[in-house]
């Protein structure tokens, strides 16, 4: 089973160039305290999405459409994520790919099998503060062959980082920077306090951008 947690029909920020609907799937093995999907954590819900309502609903809207996004939750912990994929492929939409880079096998895959069209990964932290920033345990040597994976595809892709003034210096931002291959983009992204998973963080205001 595929396992939907949310769904936006229409979107012209989230796919670079495209306008696109999102699918949000569920499940997540991080735990960042800055996350603003928190309800998508837990593998189990009982609002669940059907897929084939969904697949439906993407029908109805194919003449405005040109694309997917597929995010989470981390979509890359879902078996069937492949088989969805192709069903979005077999309607003619571009896929977009959100990951936290954790599973590096499953990307893999999918890029050998040509089945995204855009991939964009978050880089949460400096390698060595990754398992404070994600509140998980975390295979270093994992989300590094992501990063590596993604910048040698060939397909249009983004790093992107979320910067929270509380949980990231200046050296941070800049040690992440140099994390980023040459020649691949990479945004810092304003961090969004009113649904963190973290309360504490929630109480924040939005803080200024990275220079």
């Amino acid at each position: 089973m595929f396992r939907i947690g949310g769904f936006l029909p229409l979107s012209l920020c989230d796919f670079p160039g495209r306008v696109a609907a999102v699918v949000f799937t569920r499940g997540c093995n991080f735990r960042c305290p800055f996350c603003h999907n928190g309800h998508l954590l837990a593998g189990e819900g009982t609002d669940d999405l059907a897929e084939a309502a969904v697949l439906e609903r993407l029908a109805d809207l194919s003449p405005r459409l040109q694309g997917v996004v597929v995010t989470g939750g981390e979509p890359t912990l879902q078996p069937e994520l492949p088989r969805f994929i192709r069903a979005l492929r077999a309607r003619r939409l571009l896929v977009k790919l959100d990951t936290n880079g954790s599973r590096p096998g499953v990307l893999e895959s999918l890029l050998g099998a040509h089945l995204l069209d855009f991939v964009a990964m978050d880089i949460k932290a400096p390698w060595a503060r990754y398992p404070v920033l994600t509140g998980a345990p975390c295979d270093v040597g994992a989300l590094q062959r992501s990063v590596a994976l993604i910048a040698a595809s060939g397909l249009p892709h983004q790093f992107r980082t979320t910067r929270v003034a509380s949980l990231l210096t200046d050296d941070d931002c800049a040690a992440i920077t140099r994390q980023v291959p040459s020649g691949s983009p990479h945004v810092f992204q304003p961090f969004l306090p009113e649904h963190a998973l973290d309360p504490v963080l929630r109480r924040m205001g939005n803080v200024p951008d990275a220079p």
